[in-house]
């Protein structure tokens, strides 16, 4: 079996593949002071959870954008797997060209999920990620990779709300049914959602338009979930393709 890691700033995502089968997902909430004793026993349990063993994981692979912690989670995936891990850009390469004027400052996510996007859809894509941050990237109509754009994720923008006011509190991040709040915490609810959509539509229809060609748009991330059945353009939502990328790059199946 497989285990595909993506780290993120937020969270960290795990899923192991049994063949194409998705055998079990997690979510980690990403500590950047944790040992890698920690992060063994975190993985640990999330194996036991769905009712898997450390020992019948054969391969892992790893994409980050934190840094900072890949030390302690290699070390706990060598401690608890008893295999090497690959980490996606430094290890193994994808073999997607990225066409941009800084490849090397595209992050492995957006790379991974670019990957599993030209696999399962034909190019020219907009793919959405929807995470701490939300990202817009773009695969020409050759597979390429060409660059996109780059927001606030729903998240950051409620906890700027808190922690930039005084009198604003933290509030959940849900679906609100009317756009019009009768109060501080709806009104704020309102235009958490209705403005990150907004945003999210706003900048797929400027991206469609300078794209030559009618390009898919296929989302994901932890906050897809929210907006889905909402955008105009989203054509398709997929939670796991970040997960299906590091996959498809493990056994050498990318484009």
């Amino acid at each position: 079996m497989l285990l595909a890691i993506d780290i993120g700033n937020t969270n960290i995502t795990a899923g192991v593949f049994k063949g194409d089968s998705l055998k079990c997902f997690r979510r980690i909430k990403t500590g950047r002071t944790k040992t890698p004793d920690e992060y063994r026993r975190l993985f640990l349990k999330a194996l036991k959870k769905d009712g898997l063993r450390a020992s019948d994981i054969d391969g892992t692979i790893v994409c980050s954008v934190v840094p900072r912690i890949d030390r302690a989670v290699a070390s706990a995936l060598r401690g608890l797997t008893n295999t090497r891990p690959l980490f996606v850009g430094r290890d193994i390469k994808p073999g997607i060209r990225v066409s941009t004027d800084k490849p090397a400052e595209v992050g492995s996510d957006r790379i991974v999920n670019a990957v599993a996007a030209t696999r399962l859809h034909r190019p020219p894509l907009i793919i959405v990620d929807l995470g701490t941050a939300s990202t817009f990237d773009y695969i020409a109509g050759d597979g390429s990779y060409r660059g996109g754009a780059i927001a606030p994720g729903i998240g950051i923008s409620a906890e700027a709300l808190f922690e930039k006011t005084a009198k604003l509190p933290r509030v959940r991040i849900r679906r609100p049914r009317r756009v019009i709040g009768r109060n501080t915490v709806s009104a704020m609810e309102s235009g958490l959602y209705w403005g990150s959509l907004g945003l999210i539509d706003g900048v797929i229809e400027r991206m469609k338009r300078e794209i030559k060609g009618k390009p898919a748009v296929i989302a994901t991330g932890g906050f897809s979930g929210l907006i889905k059945g909402r955008s105009r353009f989203i054509d398709e939502y997929d939670e796991f393709l970040t997960l299906k990328g590091l996959k498809f790059i493990y056994e050498g199946e990318d484009p």
